[in-house]
């Protein structure tokens, strides 16, 4: 799991460490040190915390002007136990969701598991994007179907054409807009 980093290519777009609206504005990042695991398999020192022993994150590009974020996920994403869901939603998405972000997409492809418990959390998020979306793209299909057995994707667009498996070839506004798009087709 040390070998899996988040994307660093939009850096030179938006780094989360010099955004004084982000959580981890100031983080300094030691890429020789590695202290953070999951399971006990050590994790690259450029992963977030939200505070869970199990799911990490990056923010990969925020715009306040356009009003959404980009997240990579990876580890367990498990609601059971540690409540994940509780944790980014408190400690991450309240942030983001106050200096006005009501756009989200996830990217899951590094997650490894889902463990489901209600979904109060959830439906909160999503009543708070208002006139906004979620967006879960490139989830593997077994984590959305456990998604699904705990009615997720009723707040949370997932699967089919949100499987883009290219997202690392467009800059991050190219990348909004493409699924942006998808979005609004969705819901027309």
């Amino acid at each position: 799991m040390h070998e899996i980093e988040p994307y660093y290519n939009w850096l030179k777009y938006y780094d989360p460490s010099l955004d004084k609206l982000s959580p981890f504005f100031g983080k300094e990042y030691n890429h020789d040190v590695y202290s953070e695991t999951i399971y006990g398999y050590y994790i690259d020192p450029a992963w977030d915390s939200i505070g869970s022993e199990t799911l990490y994150l990056k923010i990969l590009y925020t715009d306040y002007t356009i009003g959404f974020t980009v997240l990579e996920f990876i580890g367990e994403w498990n609601d059971a136990i540690n409540n994940d869901i509780m944790m980014l939603k408190r400690n991450l998405i309240e942030v983001l969701l106050q200096n006005g972000i009501k756009k989200f997409i996830l990217i899951g492809e590094n997650i490894l598991n889902f463990h489901g418990s209600d979904d109060c959390y959830y439906e909160e998020w999503f009543e708070e994007v208002e006139d906004g979306w979620i967006a879960a793209v490139s989830f593997p299909e077994f984590v959305q179907d456990e998604l699904k057995k705990y009615n997720i994707d009723q707040y949370i667009n997932m699967g089919g054409t949100l499987q883009v498996d290219r997202w690392r070839t467009l800059r991050p506004l190219h990348f909004y807009e493409l699924i942006n798009g998808l979005i609004q087709r969705r819901l027309n």
